[in-house]
């Protein structure tokens, strides 16, 4: 569970590599108190860590975007309160097994992945350069064999017992499914019990979740489905899909469990906007108490009757995930944060 490498650190980087922060006391002693209450359950992370805003809060300088890509992730790592990633790149192309193996080797024990399937196998349209227009059907849409071979075998194998979370985020659906949720939910099952197999054999502890970007989908039928399944309905936080009040019925109708969640994108911001008003996500911007409170009194339930917890927070959503990931760790209350 303790991780001595995490809360110690000497600001000098390897050669070509990043440096941590130094550390900060007060942060430390509030990452012991959070994981000696709940055992080592609760993994709270970013969406990826290629930032060079977050210098002074996880780099000890100001590094290139380029290398903190190839380079920052242990850095990343040694911060005491990030114990998880969100592998977000994966969303964008298949990651091989060995770049799993080589992302794993950076991180310690209790370090955890959360990785986006890729979208040639949860989005149903074939999309632009971009990731925009929809360019016609996707013929991999949730196919058993490219869920099993392309996606979960190499993650499970690359990643190992470092494989928290796998997340199908099924991107916003052409009213075709829509109008017939039995289809969308018998491709849904074929697709994750093909990817059981291999998590079993390399990943045993690793959790399957669904997230969804059309709130059509949160019926009573997808959580029977979940729940006879064994996935996590995922938090998705994002401007799609209802505040975090309205999508805690699906958590409860899928209860007990882990609890993932993703904390994407405010209401009412777009990515692009966002990104273009908070870079370089060097603070706080636009807080979130209400969401930020909510999540933290689910968080302290799941925890408290014994399962994992695993958060993960994008700069879109208050304007820095790291700033937001120490507030969030704070309002669980376990301890108060005295200034460095």
């Amino acid at each position: 569970m303790s991780q001595p490498s995490l809360f110690e650190t000497d600001g000098i980087a390897p050669a070509g590599g990043v440096a941590a922060a130094p550390a900060n006391r007060a942060l430390c002693t509030l990452a012991e108190q959070l994981q000696l209450r709940w055992q080592g359950r609760l993994h709270l992370g970013t969406s990826s860590w290629h930032f060079p805003g977050w210098a002074g809060q996880v780099w000890d300088r100001t590094y290139p975007e380029a290398l903190l890509s190839r380079a920052g992730l242990p850095a990343y790592a040694r911060h005491p309160l990030l114990r998880a990633v969100s592998l977000d790149r994966a969303f964008y192309r298949p990651l091989a097994q060995a770049e799993y193996a080589r992302l794993a080797a950076q991180v310690p024990e209790g370090f955890r992945f959360v990785v986006k399937a890729p979208a040639l196998l949860t989005d149903a349209q074939r999309r632009d350069a971009d990731n925009a227009a929809p360019l016609g059907d996707n013929p991999g849409f949730l196919d058993p064999g490219l869920a099993a071979d392309t996606v979960a075998a190499a993650a499970a194998q690359g990643l190992g017992p470092k494989l928290g979370v796998l997340v199908l985020q099924i991107s916003p659906l052409p009213a075709r499914w829509l109008r017939d949720p039995a289809a969308l939910h018998a491709r849904l099952a074929v697709c994750v019990n093909a990817m059981r197999a291999p998590l079993a054999t390399w990943a045993p502890e690793a959790l399957l979740a669904l997230e969804l970007r059309d709130p059509a989908l949160l019926t009573p039928e997808l959580a029977a489905l979940l729940r006879a399944h064994g996935v996590r309905y995922t938090l998705g936080l994002h401007d799609r899909m209802p505040a975090i009040d309205a999508q805690l019925p699906m958590l409860r109708a899928t209860w007990p469990g882990d609890l993932v969640c993703r904390w994407n994108l405010q209401r009412g911001q777009r990515y692009a906007e966002a990104r273009d008003r908070w870079a370089p996500f060097d603070r706080l911007q636009a807080e979130d108490e209400p969401t930020r409170q909510t999540l933290a009194r689910v968080m302290r339930a799941t925890l408290d009757a014994g399962h994992r917890v695993f958060v993960t927070i994008n700069n879109k959503a208050e304007g820095s995930a790291p700033a937001s990931v120490q507030a969030l760790a704070v309002a669980l209350g376990v301890t108060p944060l005295a200034p460095a």
